[in-house]
């Protein structure tokens, strides 16, 4: 049986994702190489390949007579699981972790605030007119896979304390962005599908009001959602979060039930003493015995637990790095200083300098009015720090760019291109900056406790 389980999901949360944050760069790397090389129009002809899924005369794969190509596939579904695993994490937070409570929660939902609001005021402010606007949301989101892999870079010597708070302000911050996705980068609302839609969600909902325990059924029905969403015109992506929050929180046995049912299951296997020590193959009633003590265990870990869990190597390995090398290419040619002028500065300031003062300053007037407390063990230098790695937006800042420029049919791509060499340059900046700063104030020979 596996224990890991009964660890703190917010702990394990933040070990899932440091490598997965390092694929991330490595991929992006890898996507950037090929876009200025010999390969360039092989891996745009890739992506541009129409994926098509027929039932009969149905394509499943086909919005307004138009098939998907696979970036779209990877963007629009590949990318809803994603944010399903995000739905997933966030309603755990509300739950049991670090958002639960409002003592809890509210200094990082304060500095999530921060980190979204000042970053939109910069953009706003020092970008150029007319269609480059569209992407104010861009520098609002905290990457939890890089900005997580940079904190794990110093080890111990930084306070758990800030890895936390780091990865509550971050959720926030994905919380941001999935309002932001919904209600500005939704068009052409068709009122059928988004009808069907809600009855299959509140099917759902009725799922886990009825206690049923299936993953397949919140599989099954939540693929029905994604279907209708993806004609309706709301993003596709909207409705992985809006299923996950109606997938059961609460486990079908209880621990203390549980304890006692493997007791009493046990007992009923012959003692170690008795058996050969050369007896590999099981019983028919040993092997149903322990088939019994691996049903009950899957019954103590609730619907949620148990797909979050299940999902994370298929996010972490496939997906992202499949959106990283689909989405992350930025072509140099005939890239020049006008255009670094434009987009590129304003997501970079917007990121790097809009995330650190709008992350630190919000946080340090809450705890300097004396509404809220400092976490133990965490001091202005290591907010400091933390709110530098605010700045690494990566994922879901790519994500909003694309849904910003892409289907701009003039300057679209120009802005597209700028918007990216803006987030990634922006991203690897304010790691290396946040790294650096929390390397001093945490130096090797003190631990974060003298810190």
């Amino acid at each position: 049986m596996n224990t890991n389980i009964f660890k703190s999901p917010l702990r394990r949360f933040m070990k899932a994702k440091i490598n997965g944050g390092a694929i991330l760069f490595f991929v992006a790397l890898a996507a950037m190489i090929i876009a200025n090389s010999p390969l360039c129009d092989a891996y745009n002809a890739l992506f541009s390949k129409e994926v098509i899924l027929q039932f009969g005369d149905v394509n499943l794969f086909n919005i307004r007579g138009e098939n998907m190509t696979i970036i779209s596939l990877i963007n629009d579904a590949l990318m809803a699981i994603f944010f399903f695993s995000v739905g997933l994490e966030i309603k755990r937070e509300l739950l049991a972790g670090e958002l639960s409570t409002p003592r809890k929660a509210l200094l990082p939902v304060i500095a999530a605030c921060g980190g979204m609001i000042v970053p939109i005021i910069i953009f706003s402010l020092i970008c150029p007119e007319g269609n480059a606007t569209r992407g104010a949301a861009i520098p609002m989101a905290t990457d939890i896979a890089f900005s997580l892999g940079v904190l794990s870079l110093l080890g111990k010597r930084v306070p758990l304390s800030l890895k936390i708070f780091l990865t509550a302000f971050a959720v926030v911050d994905d919380i941001g962005g999935i309002i932001v996705i919904g209600a500005f980068y939704s068009s052409n609302l068709i009122l059928e599908y988004l009808l069907w839609s809600l009855l299959f969600i509140f099917i759902l909902w009725l799922g886990g009001k009825w206690g049923i325990y299936s993953k397949l059924y919140y599989i099954f029905f939540g693929l029905i959602v994604w279907y209708f969403f993806l004609h309706s015109g709301i993003h596709p992506t909207i409705a992985g979060v809006i299923v996950a929050f109606t997938v059961p929180a609460r486990p079908k046995l209880n621990l203390s039930k549980y304890v006692g049912e493997i007791r009493n299951t046990l007992e009923k296997l012959p003692e170690t003493t008795d058996m050969a020590d050369n007896k590999y193959i099981l019983s028919n009633s040993e092997l149903s015995i322990l088939q019994h003590v691996e049903s009950v265990s899957d019954k103590v870990i609730s619907p949620l637990q148990s797909m979050e869990d299940n999902l994370q190597p298929l996010v972490n390995y496939v997906i992202m790095p499949l959106f990283a090398f689909a989405n992350a290419s930025i072509s140099f040619e005939h890239f020049g200083l006008n255009q670094i002028q434009g987009v590129t500065l304003t997501v970079f300031i917007a990121l790097v300098f809009g995330k650190l003062i709008g992350i630190f300053s919000f946080t340090w007037l809450s705890v300097k009015s004396g509404l809220l407390k400092m976490p133990q063990h965490m001091n202005n230098k290591g907010l400091l720090g933390v709110s530098a790695l605010g700045g690494i937006g990566f994922t879901v800042s790519l994500f909003i760019a694309n849904l910003a420029y892409a289907g701009l049919p003039k300057e679209g791509a120009t802005l597209l291109n700028q918007a990216k060499l803006g987030i990634i340059s922006g991203s690897v900046f304010a790691g290396f900056v946040g790294y650096l700063l929390l390397a001093h104030f945490f130096p090797k020979d003190k631990s974060p406790l003298e810190s």
